[in-house]
C-alpha cells in the first residue's frame, strides 16, 4: 500500500486556459484524469476520489515564459505499478512528454499541455529507501528504468487511478530568498534543499518536497500577466482550523496581507502567486 501524506500538503491547482474544451479533452483523453464538473467556463478535473484541477477559460490567451507563476504542477500516482500504466498510456496516446528523470526519491514523466503548462506525473519511492547524506536528503536525476516500471504496470487500472493526489508544485519565482522567508516563517515549511542562488525546495512532515522554487528564467521577473496562459492560485490544505489560524497570526504579526472566508485564508506571495489555504 502507498504511503499517506498527511497534511499539510497541496491540495487543487487553478489554471487559465485558452480553450476550455481543447482543455477537457487532453487532461481527460491524455493524463487520464476524471472530470468531476463542467459549468460557467470552469471544468474540475482529478481523480475519482479528490479534486486536483481547476480549469478557468480566457479565450485569447497565450504562454508566457518570463513570469513568475507555474513551473509544473505534480500528479503523485499511488505505486510503481500506476506509474507504469501511466507511462504505457502515454507512450500509446502519443503524448506530449518532455522528459524522464529519476530522483532518487520518486520516478517523473514530464509533459507540456496544450496552453504551455508544466505537468509531472510521478510515484514515490517508500521513505524508507530515501538517502541521505550530511543530515541532506539526496536527490538525483538520473535516467529511469523504463522496462522496470512497465513490467511494474498493473495493465488494468484508470490512469489516475484514487488515491492520486497533487504531490507538489514547482514555481517560477522572483526571489529565492524572499520566497523562502515567506514559505518558512510565515507559512510554515520547511527547507530540504538549496540549489546555490537559483533553486529551492520546501516541505512539511519530512517529504522530498511540496513547493519547489526557481529562478531558472530570470531573477525579479514580475506576474504573468492577465493576457497570458497562467497559474491562478493553488491549495495548501492544512490538518485543521487551528492550524489556519496560526498562519493568519503569523501574516498579521509580519504585516503581510490576507483575506479570510468561507473557503479560508487567501494570500499571495513576494512573487504575486496567489495561495488559498483551507483546512482538512
Amino acid at each position: 500500500m502507498p504511503e499517506v501524506m498527511p497534511p499539510p500538503h497541496i491540495g487543487r491547482v487553478a489554471l487559465a486556459v485558452a480553450d476550455l474544451e481543447r482543455s477537457v479533452r487532453f487532461y481527460t483523453e491524455t493524463i487520464g484524469l476524471t472530470l468531476l464538473e463542467r459549468g460557467g467556463g470552469i471544468a474540475s478535473l482529478g481523480a475519482p476520489d479528490r479534486a486536483l484541477l481547476e480549469l478557468h477559460e480566457q479565450p485569447g490567451i497565450s504562454p508566457v515564459r518570463r513570469a513568475t507563476g507555474l513551473y509544473h504542477f505534480a500528479l503523485l500516482l499511488p505505486s510503481r505499478a500506476d506509474l507504469g500504466d501511466a507511462l504505457e498510456h502515454f507512450v500509446r496516446v502519443r503524448a506530449p512528454i518532455g522528459g524522464f528523470a529519476d530522483h532518487a526519491v520518486s520516478e517523473a514523466i514530464y509533459l507540456t499541455d496544450p496552453d504551455g503548462h508544466g505537468i509531472e506525473v510521478y510515484r514515490d519511492r517508500p521513505r524508507a529507501e530515501w538517502a541521505y547524506a550530511g543530515g541532506r536528503l539526496k536527490m538525483t536525476t538520473d535516467p529511469i528504468d523504463f522496462d522496470g516500471i512497465l513490467a511494474a504496470r498493473h495493465g488494468d487500472r484508470p490512469v489516475m487511478p484514487a488515491g492520486t493526489m497533487m504531490g507538489h508544485i514547482h514555481l517560477q519565482v522572483a526571489d529565492i530568498a524572499a520566497t523562502e522567508r515567506f514559505y518558512i516563517d510565515l507559512i510554515g515549511m520547511e527547507p530540504v534543499i538549496r540549489y546555490g542562488p537559483s533553486a529551492t525546495f520546501l516541505a512539511a512532515n519530512g517529504y522530498h518536497h511540496h513547493i519547489g522554487g526557481n529562478t531558472w528564467a530570470g531573477a525579479g521577473l514580475p506576474p504573468a500577466p492577465a493576457g497570458a496562459a497562467r497559474l491562478l492560485w493553488y491549495e495548501i490544505q492544512q490538518p485543521d482550523a487551528a492550524a489556519l489560524e496560526a498562519i493568519a497570526a503569523r501574516l498579521a504579526a509580519a504585516g503581510h496581507p490576507f483575506e479570510q472566508d468561507a473557503d479560508g485564508l487567501r494570500v499571495v506571495d513576494p512573487s504575486g502567486i496567489a495561495l488559498l489555504l483551507t483546512a482538512l
